[in-house]
């Protein structure tokens, strides 16, 4: 049976993180609720657990405290942040409100280099985010960390194999985070890393070639890395029972609907059958005057059903329904008990008229960049692998505003230069995400004789290992300057270029 970590939520927006960092220690992690049973953990058989951040107070009533029995399991526990206050006032140990709260980059004193804390600095900067703290640990437990004005910020009872951080480990800004969570899964958990890359996709074709036997599959292709390994896995499974059916819904970057079909279609190098629909102008016209972001999203998420079940009627019944959901999709669509950031059109939005058996989803448990080693290991190109990311609402959620053709025309073209320039000066591999979106400020400005009154394009570039944290990209001036000349000279109706210079957090890495 394959080692695994339990994660169990409380709500925090983190938490696919820890289950991320936990999974480049080569262990198998699973995000589950804080309500999940003793029993369902103990057939889960995990290596640890470790319990999550959340924006609740513990000795509120109504907060989620789960079973305390966790405690008890001889299971080694790591809680974080508020997972830490919980295990502490569960204990016995006293939780209050702090003087003064932390946000955002601490340093940390280590005051007993052991445990989970054996290979980090004296000092070491953490990321902090809380209202309450601990004031007095548990009986058996030891302080192993402080703050000037936290006095708990680490704990350990290392007889029971029980650790808290009050700081998030999971987070880059805490710059040896990933030092802590190795050593509480290969010290107390005694994992030995078990989780690769090409196991998953071996055992994935053959449990897929399994279930379907020699059903029919149908799937919902974007174009996008996702949907792109899902519908090259399920070929590679069952060949041309498959049917992938591609929305072009309007909102792909230039000349992407063209470059998807010469991928996927009869000329591709792929055993599927091949469907393009060019729906565009019907979610234009959906989209005519509204402005809100979660309602374009649900919009677009609800036409692109639509179009899809009426092209599937034509093919007739099929025996399963394929989509490219990943881990985050799950968790951020609030399928587990952390917050609801944006809904997304390929989670929870089955169509209800298609007729098939049951659903499958093959890379449901992988973050994505594990979807991108998967999609190395299946041997599709690295041009195809390490696409930029894209929204499944496209550029609906990079026009801030409503959405016309017009400008769709604009950002698209916009967006055409700033990643052909990037890609010119060699960055296209160092940055994790990079975009044009277009903002819904106008603004004067002079061309020629002239004075105008368009648009203003933002430029977007992140760096990050995770896409739950980011930092903006540095880029070099003169290839921010080159971009913005061209795209002022080259775009119709655009007269001034910005920079986002916002992390996530505060920021996400879309504009909507």
């Amino acid at each position: 049976m394959r080692e695994s970590i339990l994660v169990l939520d409380f709500g925090g927006q983190y938490n696919q993180l820890i289950a991320r960092r936990v999974r480049e220690c080569g262990v198998y992690c699973e995000v589950h609720p804080y309500t999940m049973t003793v029993e369902e953990m103990k057939e889960m058989n995990p290596k640890g657990i470790i319990l999550t951040g959340g924006p609740n107070s513990v000795y509120d009533p109504a907060s989620p405290h789960g079973s305390p029995e966790i405690f008890e399991l001889g299971i080694p526990v790591l809680g974080i942040c508020y997972g830490s206050q919980l295990m502490a006032w569960t204990l016995g140990g006293k939780v209050a409100t702090a003087p003064v709260s932390e946000y955002g980059k601490t340093e940390v004193t280590v005051d007993s280099k052991k445990g989970l804390l054996k290979k980090v600095s004296d000092t070491t900067v953490t990321w902090m985010s809380h209202t309450d703290y601990i004031e007095t640990v548990p009986e058996g437990f030891q302080i192993t960390a402080h703050t000037p004005v936290c006095p708990v910020a680490a704990m350990e009872n290392a007889e029971k194999k029980l650790y808290g951080l009050q700081f998030h480990p999971e987070v880059t800004h805490s710059e040896q985070g990933m030092e802590m969570l190795s050593e509480f899964v290969y010290g107390p958990c005694g994992c030995k890393g078990d989780w690769k890359m090409d196991s998953f996709v071996d055992e994935s074709i053959r449990k897929i070639r399994q279930k379907v036997g020699n059903g029919k599959v149908l799937c919902a292709l974007s174009g996008g890395v996702d949907s792109s390994v899902a519908a090259v896995l399920m070929s590679k499974a069952v060949g041309k029972q498959l049917t992938c059916v591609f929305v072009d819904h309007g909102l792909l970057r230039k000349n992407e609907g063209d470059e998807v079909e010469a991928v996927f279609g009869p000329a591709g190098d792929y055993d599927l059958n091949f469907i393009r629909v060019n729906a565009q102008q019907r979610f234009y016209d959906k989209l005519a005057g509204v402005t809100e972001p979660e309602q374009k999203r649900k919009i677009i998420g609800e036409e692109f059903i639509r179009v899809f079940e009426e092209e599937a009627k034509k093919i007739g019944a099929v025996d399963f329904l394929v989509q490219g959901t990943i881990y985050p999709d799950v968790i951020e669509s609030g399928l587990g008990k952390s917050a609801v950031i944006k809904s997304h059109h390929n989670v929870g939005g089955l169509p209800d008229y298609v007729d098939f058996k049951e659903i499958i989803e093959p890379l449901r448990m992988l973050f994505k960049d594990e979807v991108r080693k998967a999609g190395l290991e299946l041997g599709i190109p690295e041009y195809l692998v390490y696409r930029q990311p894209f929204p499944g609402p496209g550029l609906g959620v990079r026009i801030v505003g409503e959405v016309t053709a017009e400008k769709v025309k604009m950002v698209q073209d916009a967006d055409a230069i700033y990643r052909e320039e990037i890609a010119n000066a060699g960055l296209d591999r160092e940055i994790n995400q990079y975009f044009a979106a277009l903002t819904n400020m106008r603004s004067v400005g002079v061309m020629g004789d002239f004075r105008t009154y368009d648009y203003a394009v933002a430029l977007r570039a992140v760096t990050t290992s995770d896409f739950m944290t980011a930092e903006s990209a540095r880029l070099p001036w003169d290839v921010i300057e080159k971009v913005t000349s061209r795209i002022v000279n080259e775009v119709e109706h655009v007269n001034r270029v910005l920079y986002d210079c916002t992390g996530k957090p505060p920021g996400t890495i879309e504009f909507e």
